[in-house]
C-alpha cells in the first residue's frame, strides 16, 4: 500500500491533512498534521546595532508576543523574496542587504512548515504595510537589552530566541 494523503481541511495558508503510511512492521497508520508553504523571520540590525523588534498581537496565545518580524511565503515565491516583503511590511525598514542565517522545522511535530532565517542589514526606514487584522508596533532596543528579554521571560517566541541567540553565538552581535 502506498501513503495515501487525505485534506481534512484547506485554507489559503495551509491544510490540515491525514496521511495515511506503513509503519516498519507493515501495518498502515494515520498522522494528522499541518501541511505548510514555509515561512521566513527576519532579524533586523540597524546600523548601530540595535535590532528592531515587533510587538505582536497573538489571537492564538491570546497575548501580546515580543518577536522578530516574519511571516509565510506566497506560493512559488522565494524566501528571500518573502524576507523583503515582510520587513517593509511589518517594520517599514527596507535592507540592502539580506544574508541567511538558518533555515529549520519550527514544529516539525504537528506541522511541514520550513522557516528561512534572515538577517537584515543596511537598514532605511519607511511606513509599513501592515494587514488590517495585523496590530504591530516596532520595538527598537540594544542587542544585549534583547538577549536580557529573553533571560527575564519577556520574549517568549521561537523564532526570535532562535535568531538572538545564533547571531550571539556567531559572534555577530559585536
Amino acid at each position: 500500500m502506498a501513503s495515501e494523503e487525505k485534506v481534512l481541511f484547506e485554507s489559503r495558508r495551509f491544510a490540515v491533512v491525514e496521511k495515511t503510511v506503513l509503519r516498519p512492521d507493515g501495518q498502515p497508520a494515520q498522522c494528522k498534521y499541518v501541511r505548510h508553504g514555509g515561512s521566513v523571520a527576519i532579524l533586523p540590525i540597524l546600523n548601530d546595532g540595535r535590532v528592531c523588534l515587533i510587538r505582536n498581537r497573538r489571537v492564538t496565545v491570546d497575548a501580546v508576543l515580543v518577536e522578530v518580524p516574519a511571516g509565510t511565503r506566497e506560493p512559488n515565491e522565494p524566501p528571500l523574496e518573502t524576507a523583503r516583503r515582510e520587513l517593509i511590511e511589518e517594520t517599514g525598514f527596507r535592507a540592502e542587504q539580506f544574508d541567511e542565517l538558518v533555515t529549520f522545522y519550527p514544529s516539525p511535530g504537528i506541522m511541514s512548515e520550513q522557516m528561512w532565517l534572515f538577517v537584515a542589514r543596511d537598514l532605511t526606514s519607511g511606513d509599513p504595510a501592515r494587514e488590517a487584522n495585523e496590530e504591530i508596533e516596532n520595538l527598537i532596543v540594544p542587542f544585549e537589552e534583547a538577549l536580557a528579554m529573553i533571560d527575564r521571560g519577556e520574549i517568549r517566541d521561537g523564532k526570535t530566541i532562535v535568531a538572538l541567540l545564533l547571531w550571539e553565538r556567531r559572534g555577530k552581535a559585536s
